[in-house]
């Protein structure tokens, strides 16, 4: 069996407010640690029927990438439920209206001006 490591790297400042996220992954095309300036990490516990997250940023992150951050999220949580689903039509239909929602997130909060 394959494994894999994922490590993650917070420093805190004195207040405990992040000030640098750090990654890296044994299974990526290189080990060294990487900078990020927010992250979303969700876990299922099977036992409770519960989510478990972290949801850090640092305190540098621009408010304009955090924006674009949530966006980028969303979609690809509809990407990632419709991988999952099977081919579900029901759940095509449910992303579909996510996407609707994610179009009109993006305009109330002139996300996709920002790309060009």
């Amino acid at each position: 069996m394959k494994k894999a490591e994922i490590k993650l790297q917070v420093e805190l400042d004195d207040k405990n407010v992040p000030e640098q996220i750090l990654w890296s992954s044994s299974d990526g095309e290189s080990s060294d640690e990487l900078p990020a300036k927010a992250m979303f990490l969700a876990l299922w516990d099977s036992q409770y029927k519960n989510s478990m997250r972290i949801d850090l940023w640092t305190k540098d992150m621009p408010y304009d990438e955090m924006k674009r951050f949530f966006y980028e999220t969303m979609q690809t949580l509809g990407d990632s439920f419709l991988r999952a689903s099977g081919g579900d039509p029901m759940a095509e239909k449910v992303i579909a209206d996510l996407r609707d929602y994610c179009a009109h997130y993006a305009d109330k909060m002139e996300i996709l001006e920002q790309q060009n």
